[in-house]
């Protein structure tokens, strides 16, 4: 068991969930129950998942919260792209948020693969 806070994973996750909620509070006043809440909850799943693992007791637990991560890392990457194809967010918004999900999954690939191999 470790603290998640040590992980730069997870700093990186916690950045981009703050960042997220930031842009998300421009978007239309209809997109609050839809998008918004989406986005915000496959953002947040992200740092959410890497801290539950690290509670857990087995790197093979751990590496399990990691791969859910990941998967709400894509989850989030698409509705980025959602929202910039809406007109939501602009061109360059976007890219810096794609940039930050993308070194994020590559992180949490990297960190799962360690785990795999130790367990």
């Amino acid at each position: 068991m470790q603290d998640f806070r040590n992980l730069k994973v997870w700093e990186k996750a916690h950045a981009l969930t703050l960042e997220v909620y930031r842009v998300t509070t421009s978007f239309p006043r209809e997109e609050r129950f839809a998008l918004v809440d989406q986005l915000r909850r496959s953002a947040s799943s992200i740092p959410t998942n890497i801290a539950e693992g690290c509670g857990r007791e087995t790197d093979r637990d751990f590496a399990q919260f990691i791969n859910i991560a990941a998967g709400s890392a894509s989850e989030c990457e698409y509705q980025l792209l959602l929202a910039k194809d809406l007109g939501y967010l602009d061109a360059e918004s976007h890219r810096q948020l794609d940039e930050r999900v993308n070194e994020v999954k590559r992180m949490l690939n990297a960190l799962g693969r360690k785990l795999r191999a130790k367990s």
